[in-house]
């Protein structure tokens, strides 16, 4: 559906946020991390731990489930990334523990500078998330909206062993064809990496500009803004391809059920199921999304849904 690429190696890819630097303060430049730590213990899973520099922050964890899973909504109160910003967001999850993240709104990379004199026109967000034996992740941030000039670069690594589970989605929406204000300049860069064990499993990277031709050709995004992926990792599904192979089936006859098989595939990589998403509606796409959601989640972690509450304020 989409152009890929995945690459199994045990070396990463250079890092992709620069190390924070005074000259590179001095290029109106505004760098903001936060790093979450979760644990388990006799009273359930605890925000044990945040670090912060910048306007990234949280507030307290949200329990609607019950204490052994933690509600927790990162917050960004500029709502936007502009050139020279640079987010670095890192969340682990030690051994039993159990964190669902998302987000209050969406986040904006906003129209690049043009002025290089001013400090680069890149605009940064690096995810890390880490999780131990037996930990749960679960990442459901609301969607990215990706200006028209933006140039803009999203990474996502997770780092998982086999008796871990991560379940998330993104959901990318390119430029504002409503308000007539489509991506036709630019750039945005996406890259998605899962390492089991250590070991480089998934490594899917997109670039989109106008000049590569990937926004309207049929194996690009073939003239469509909008589009998602959402990764299940879960070790209940690593050692048994019978379970995955079930649970596709079971997916694909709900896409089918609901006339939208058009719009998503789903693929077993590695043992990792990824669900593909294209199309023109972030809010269709997030609908289908937590469709497969309430599927998955029974299944891999033995819980039926809860969605956030901040989803319907």
């Amino acid at each position: 559906m989409l152009t890929e690429e995945r690459i199994a190696a045990s070396t990463p890819e250079k890092e992709v946020i620069p190390k924070i630097s005074a000259a590179t303060l001095g290029k109106r430049a505004w760098f903001a991390r936060l790093a979450l730590e979760f644990s388990f213990g006799a009273y359930g899973t605890k925000l044990s731990s945040v670090k912060r520099h910048g306007p990234l922050s949280v507030q307290k964890a949200f329990y609607p489930e019950g204490a052994d899973c933690a509600h927790l909504y990162l917050l960004h109160p500029p709502a936007g990334i502009v050139s020279g910003d640079c987010l670095a967001i890192s969340a682990s999850v030690n051994e039993k523990a159990h964190a669902l993240l998302t987000t209050p709104g969406a986040n904006r990379f906003y129209r690049a500078r043009c002025d290089t004199r001013l400090g680069e026109s890149k605009q940064r967000q690096q995810v890390t998330l880490k999780l131990a034996k037996q930990a749960v992740l679960e990442n459901f941030p609301l969607e990215i909206l990706v200006y028209n000039g933006a140039d803009a670069v999203s990474t996502l690594d997770i780092h998982l062993s086999r008796q871990s589970s991560y379940l998330g989605w993104d959901i990318v929406c390119l430029g504002l064809p409503k308000s007539e204000q489509p991506f036709n300049s630019g750039g945005f860069t996406q890259v998605n990496r899962i390492y089991l064990e250590q070991a480089l499993t998934y490594h899917d990277r997109i670039h989109i500009n106008a000049e590569n031709g990937l926004l309207t050709h049929p194996a690009g995004l073939g003239g469509n803004s909008v589009f998602g992926t959402f990764i299940i990792a879960a070790g209940a599904l690593f050692g048994d391809g019978k379970q995955r192979q079930a649970l596709i089936d079971n997916i694909r006859a709900y896409l089918e059920q609901g006339q939208a098989q058009q719009h998503i595939s789903i693929s077993d990589i590695n043992g990792i199921l990824v669900a593909r998403y294209l199309g023109n509606s972030a809010q269709q796409c997030r609908l289908l999304f937590t469709g497969i959601w309430q599927l998955v989640r029974p299944l891999c972690l033995n819980r039926e849904i809860s969605e956030p509450r901040i989803w319907f304020t």
